[in-house]
């Protein structure tokens, strides 16, 4: 009698442990009864909440489920646009569970396995947005709306697996490295012909104002030595005036300077040597001087 007591006091502390469970904070479970998810009398799936519950022992199984708001960042993903131009797309998505019944019978409860599905509709929705609008429109202003409407096909489509998609985001788009070298390309070929002319437009322009330069330096020299000549020719013959006038005053004394200035500039260098006679001209004032004395 004792030990059968013992044993039901055994198999009833093994039913009060199997019966219960705890759902941790930010989880949800469900229950599947004999493999089925247990649902209330409106035929809706019994979600339990964080806290202690209770089961069916032995026969029930419980799946706790994240309920949290999850990020789905993947690799970028290759789109073509309306022009038939590839593009490479960065995004990323957020979701949550929302229906834990459709989520645990469609995606078997596994995270892993549900963003695959997820990706494949988003990227789905993206790739028809992506394809009905040119590089253009989608990098000159047309990314929000582009990400509204992928936002909502993602949310359609994710339904039936009891996720809801709180957002799509573009986070970057990019060329393919064989697009964007061939770009490149064109790109520094049409600078570099863009270069060239400027720089012919430029010696072009250069050699005008070189030439001009050079026609305007030609008249100021000319110019110059036009007035030079005349100030010139006025000056001799201001001075060919004042030599006259002076000879006209004083003509003795008038050649008397001038014989002195012509003596001083030929017995200027000790070594000159003269061959003249005594009786020429030049000496006449040294012969009167003489003479004198």
């Amino acid at each position: 009698m004792r030990n059968f007591s013992s044993i039901l006091l055994i198999v009833a502390v093994l039913m009060s442990f199997s019966s219960v469970f705890v759902v941790k904070e930010g989880q949800r479970a469900i229950v599947l009864l004999f493999s089925k998810v247990q649902k209330d009398s409106e035929d809706n799936a019994v979600v339990y909440g964080p806290g202690l519950h209770f089961k069916v022992p032995f026969f029930s199984q419980v799946k706790q489920l994240d309920a949290r708001i999850q990020t789905l960042d993947g690799a970028p993903d290759r789109f073509v646009t309306s022009e038939k131009k590839d593009l490479i797309v960065d995004s990323f998505v957020k979701w949550r569970v929302n229906d834990f019944s459709a989520y645990y019978l469609r995606a078997r409860g596994d995270k892993q396995y549900a963003e695959t599905l997820l990706k494949q509709k988003v990227n789905n929705g993206l790739r028809t947005n992506f394809g009905n609008r040119t590089i253009k429109e989608i990098v000159s202003g047309e990314r929000s709306e582009l990400m509204a409407e992928a936002l909502v096909q993602a949310s359609e489509s994710a339904t039936e697996l009891g996720i809801e998609v709180l957002d799509v985001r573009v986070k970057q788009i990019n060329l393919p490295n064989e697009v964007s070298e061939s770009i490149f390309r064109r790109m520094r070929a049409e600078r570099t012909a863009v270069a060239k002319e400027h720089r012919s437009e430029g010696q072009e322009k250069a050699e005008t104002i070189r030439a001009e330069v050079d026609r305007r330096v030609t008249v100021m020299l000319a110019d110059a030595e036009r007035n030079a000549r005349s100030v010139r020719g006025e000056g001799d013959a201001t001075a060919a005036k004042i030599y006259a006038d002076a000879y006209n005053k004083d003509a003795e004394f008038f050649g008397f300077v001038r014989s002195l200035e012509a003596y001083k500039k030929t017995f200027n260098n000790k070594g000159d040597v003269m061959v003249l006679s005594p009786d020429s001209e030049f000496f006449d004032y040294m012969k009167d001087a003489k003479g004198a004395n």
